[in-house]
């Protein structure tokens, strides 16, 4: 078993720590490159994609989508292979689950911890499934793998959503059941993704996984540290999934069966008092608020509300009785940011502030922790 090497305190300095990106040319890396090139903490050291991009310049091969042009120093840095094991301090996973299922634990087993965007791990009992807002005491179960480095993952796009809002009427009125259905953006489906002719004027019904993903992984999320492992929450979820013709942000629509009966002012009062619990720990991808809530009944929008807190802020709105559950209200998330990339930026702050992340890790032999999926 590892252990930190101490909590630090939240002004102590950090150091700058080298991070590999896996799967660099995808969306989701290309995100992880934008995000990175002016983070206070954490520098690019090596870049790695599939065989085809590998030994050539990341400018040269990478199709970028983001506003922005590809950072200078990035640009020229030669791209590695997939089985490389880069120099660096810990990794990014941009992986599609496949992929993440093979090299993330190799990686983990060369002394390199992995901070993993995709799902091959999420639901491994000894795998953190990371919210810090939520559930930063799970950040723990890192130090039950077995591997010299380790795996912690963040959930689904969606997830993160549904988890931001839930835990502050957990902590205070408890929760018996969710119904969720979500309006999820075509960047959710990475690139190409959804077909425009398949997209454009219509609204597609199923997302491959998204609803079993939203029925299991808030109830790790919001289950209780006990030990070495996780007690699931026992709440039962319901969840529909679409996707629209909207560029980012994901939109669901809940209802909720509280624990005991609350005032709708009560239940605006538990979102609205949320604030930041990571503020005292001075984390640079944190929002000064985790929630904002809307009294306007048109808001919160994808196109105007996604990018609050530079994309980390979920959104609430519409509060209001429902005449089948309790209350019904409506969550936005920004998918590519909280529900994806910055979200894996936070776990890492939160993972070096509670000295799980170091310089030059001592790299050991040993054989992983758990196959595959």
């Amino acid at each position: 078993m590892r252990s930190p090497e101490a909590i630090r305190r939240p002004d102590a300095p950090a150091p700058r720590l080298r991070a590999a990106i896996l799967g660099a040319t995808g969306t989701v890396g290309q995100k992880f490159v934008q995000l990175l090139a002016n983070h206070p903490w954490f520098e690019i050291s090596a870049l790695l994609a599939s065989d085809r991009s590998a030994g050539r310049r990341y400018g040269e091969v990478v199709h970028w989508l983001e506003p922005s042009l590809v950072p200078p120093a990035v640009a020229p840095m030669t791209v590695l292979p997939p089985d490389a094991v880069p120099d660096c301090d810990f990794a990014f996973s941009g992986l599609d689950s496949a992929a993440a299922g093979e090299i993330e634990p190799r990686l983990a087993q060369a002394g390199i911890p992995v901070i993993s965007n995709a799902g091959a791990f999420r639901m491994e009992p000894s795998v953190p499934l990371l919210v810090p807002e939520v559930n930063a005491d799970h950040a723990a179960l890192v130090a039950t793998q077995s591997f010299p480095g380790f795996i912690a993952t963040n959930p689904n796009c969606s997830t993160v959503g549904l988890v931001m809002a839930a835990k502050p009427l957990a902590d205070r009125f408890g929760l018996e059941s969710l119904q969720v259905t979500t309006l999820q953006a075509v960047s959710g489906a990475g690139y190409p993704g959804v077909a425009s002719f398949d997209i454009l004027g219509n609204v597609i019904p199923w997302i491959r996984n998204e609803e079993e993903k939203l029925e299991s992984e808030p109830l790790k999320i919001l289950g209780r540290l006990s030990g070495e492992r996780v007690v699931p929450a026992s709440f039962g979820i319901s969840a529909q999934t679409n996707r629209v013709a909207v560029l980012d942000g994901h939109l669901l629509s809940i209802s909720a069966r509280l624990g005991r009966r609350a005032e709708i002012g009560e239940v605006r009062r538990a979102f609205e008092e949320f604030g930041q619990p990571l503020a005292a720990w001075n984390l640079p991808s944190a929002p000064a608020r985790a929630l904002h809530f809307f009294d306007q009944e048109e808001f919160p929008q994808p196109r105007l509300h996604a990018g609050l807190g530079a994309g980390m802020t979920v959104s609430i709105g519409r509060l209001r009785r429902c005449p089948v559950a309790d209350i019904r209200f409506v969550a936005l998330v920004h998918n590519t940011v909280r529900g994806a990339v910055g979200g894996a930026l936070l776990n890492a702050e939160l993972l070096w502030r509670l000295g799980y992340l170091e310089a030059q890790r001592p790299r050991r032999e040993r054989q992983p922790e758990f196959a595959a999926p």
